[in-house]
């Protein structure tokens, strides 16, 4: 076997532990926790499905692969609660050295690509980037929305928090899909989801 084809199985076997990294939402149907793999492909399907309310036209094989590889960092750094602050200092150190570990593994112009997609992912500047931030935002909601709050009301989490961590990457990514994520946190509150 060529060392490039064995660099490339040797990822593809170590991104396997993506489906072992558990989020704080649960599945729609609330029957148990996400893991980070499934949360990937949620996303890809959801680009596919809504790029037209992408606030700016954007190249959407390049959103698919973001929404794919961003959060492969987990599988070394965990996954860190959009609401914990303190875990969320400690966030950027930890996925830096897990991006280098893990797209390290990808022969060097591979890897180059990877990293460089999840930086821009990570910086949120381009239009693939916000839309695809904003599908990163918009997924953890239909999930609270769709299991009674669970993480949520489990957390201690406010509706004003939920506003503050959403509201400026959905925008910059769809003000559409905003608006439409801000009318279900409406009904949320007046569901008594929040802890405020």
């Amino acid at each position: 076997m060529n060392s490039r084809l064995q660099a490339q199985l040797e990822f593809l076997f170590e991104i396997d532990q993506l489906k072992h990294i558990f989020r704080r939402t649960k599945l729609l149907n609330g029957s148990r926790y996400e893991n980070d793999a499934e949360h990937a492909w949620h996303l890809a399907m959801m680009a596919m499905v809504l790029v037209e309310y992408s606030n700016e036209p954007v190249e959407i094989l390049k959103v698919l692969k973001m929404v794919l590889i961003h959060d492969l960092v987990e599988i070394d750094a965990g996954d860190t609660f959009l609401y914990d602050e303190k875990g969320s200092s400690l966030k950027e150190e930890a996925e830096n050295r897990a991006a280098a570990r893990l797209y390290g593994l990808l022969p060097e112009d591979q890897g180059r690509e990877f990293i460089d997609l999840w930086r821009e992912f990570e910086k949120k500047e381009t239009s693939e980037a916000k839309f695809a931030a904003a599908l990163d935002r918009l997924e953890p909601i239909i999930q609270n929305v769709k299991t009674e709050g669970h993480a949520w009301v489990k957390h201690g989490i406010t509706k004003n928090q939920v506003i503050q961590k959403n509201q400026p990457p959905l925008m910059g990514g769809s003000r559409e899909l905003w608006d439409y994520a801000g009318k279900m946190i409406a009904e949320c509150a007046d569901k008594g989801y929040f802890k405020d």
